[in-house]
């Protein structure tokens, strides 16, 4: 089974000291079973250049594979931003899944979600600090959500402030390019966003 044909994952970051890139595992929350991975690749130039500059305004490239075959799944790209970034979701073969853009004016936090048309098809609701979002479609229906709370079988496991669970509304595994959209985002919370938030 792919990865995304499941609803529900818990993400655990590799925790290191003056850690130039990010890292990830992405879990089965009710087994604990390793899935796949998630893996910050901004290039030579860009890693050794946050030693300099806040990576917040450099560009990077995260690429989420399937541990099954090694994989890739789809690819997050940020570009050089000083304000509201893009963000591309793409295929392995380059093909536009949509983007995410942060919100002008928010005090709880978040950003919009665009499919490949530009049409608006979700947003990203939430709270940085106590660090409990909402997925909702552009209508406001909840179709996901993005916390630090478990309630599954492995609850125990989850104690480190850098994992986090992303669980989506089995309603939407019909549409695959949704469905890599909202998981995007909510690798995105972490991944792309964050940093700026703390």
């Amino acid at each position: 089974m792919s990865i995304l044909d499941r609803s529900t994952f818990f993400i655990k970051e590799h925790v290191g000291m003056m850690k130039l890139v990010d890292r990830y595992d992405i879990h089965d929350p009710d087994t604990n079973e390793k899935i796949g991975f998630v893996e910050e690749q901004p290039g030579q130039l860009v890693t050794y250049l946050r030693l300099l500059v806040n990576k917040q305004l450099m560009p990077t490239t995260i690429v989420v594979s399937d541990l099954t075959d090694n994989s890739v799944l789809f690819i997050i790209h940020r570009g050089v931003s000083f304000f509201r970034p893009k963000v591309t979701v793409k295929s392995p073969q380059g093909e536009m899944i949509g983007y995410f853009r942060a919100k002008l004016f928010s005090l709880g936090g978040g950003f919009l979600l665009f499919d490949a048309n530009d049409q608006q098809v979700g947003d990203v609701k939430g709270d940085w600090k106590g660090w409990n979002f909402k997925l909702l479609s552009a209508s406001g229906e909840e179709l996901g959500t993005v916390t630090k709370k478990w309630a599954g079988m492995a609850k125990e496991i989850f104690t480190s402030a850098d994992n986090y669970i992303v669980a989506l509304s089995p309603t939407i595994q019909s549409n695959r390019s949704l469905a890599t959209l909202l998981l995007a985002a909510g690798l995105a919370i972490d991944t792309v966003f964050k940093e700026s938030k703390n």
